[in-house]
């Protein structure tokens, strides 16, 4: 790794102290050119030293809001410089991808093994997504469960002989259309009473014991789709009418 020079932002002093530490004792052709404890503070170094890496925490004076907005600005004034998120942020995961956006090369959480010389070297080296461990097993363990229920999702529709119409009505229904609606949208060729005719076919193969002893409405059968992955709660979106 070439030497490169580094400007950290960090609010809480003895993180900084530690920060600086893990910087000088295992990555030696880091060069620390100055240290921010707030936006203005930082912005005042950018414009007064060459810089190749900004190592940056997000929760700066207890908002987190800021630090996001420095990689963003820090991004599009100056695409050149690597951006390494050092946060203790462990449990926000919607910050990790408003920072992400922002254009972020990596994030590494202040938790088991910290900052390595292998994270630095790879954003350095132009990798962009760069992960320490932490974050990688938060990041494989919600991939993991996003494979299972897509793999629920695809096995339902077998089981139940659940078509393509079959869904799209499914999915609508939960998203509060009603059947006139539906008949309307693009590529749907049923009517109304088609639609019902349907409905109650969906009744019978969701709840082929019956529902004991009770109807079935439309809100209880998108339920029952919903419980047993036919539908995904989490990719509702209505198709186009």
């Amino acid at each position: 790794m070439d030497k490169f020079k580094v400007i950290i932002v960090e609010d809480v002093p003895l993180e900084l102290k530690g920060t600086e530490g893990i910087i000088r004792n295992d990555i030696p052709e880091a060069e620390i050119v100055g240290t921010a404890e707030n936006e203005t503070a930082y912005w005042r170094l950018m414009k007064n030293a060459a810089v190749d890496l900004v190592l940056l925490d997000l929760g700066l004076g207890g908002s987190t809001t800021v630090g996001v907005e420095i990689c963003r600005q820090t991004k599009q004034t100056y695409p050149a410089v690597k951006v390494l998120i050092f946060t203790g942020e462990i449990l926000n995961e919607k910050l990790w991808v408003d920072v992400l956006d922002a254009g972020a090369d990596g994030i590494c959480l202040k938790s088991g093994e910290l900052l390595t010389r292998g994270d630095v070297a790879a954003v350095m080296s132009g990798k962009r997504m760069v992960f320490n461990q932490p974050i990688l097993e938060k990041i494989v363990d919600r991939f993991k469960q996003d494979v299972g229920a897509r793999l629920l999702h695809q096995e339902a529709l077998v089981d139940y002989e659940i078509d393509e119409y079959d869904e799209r009505f499914l999915r609508h229904l939960a998203l509060g259309y009603t059947k006139e609606q539906i008949t309307n949208l693009r590529g749907m060729p049923f009517g109304v009473k088609s639609l019902e005719k349907r409905q109650n076919e969906l009744v019978q193969k969701l709840f082929p014991g019956g529902n004991r002893g009770m109807g079935v409405n439309a809100t209880r059968l998108v339920v029952r789709a919903l419980e047993l992955r036919i539908l995904d709660i989490d990719n509702l979106e209505a198709d186009e009418e």
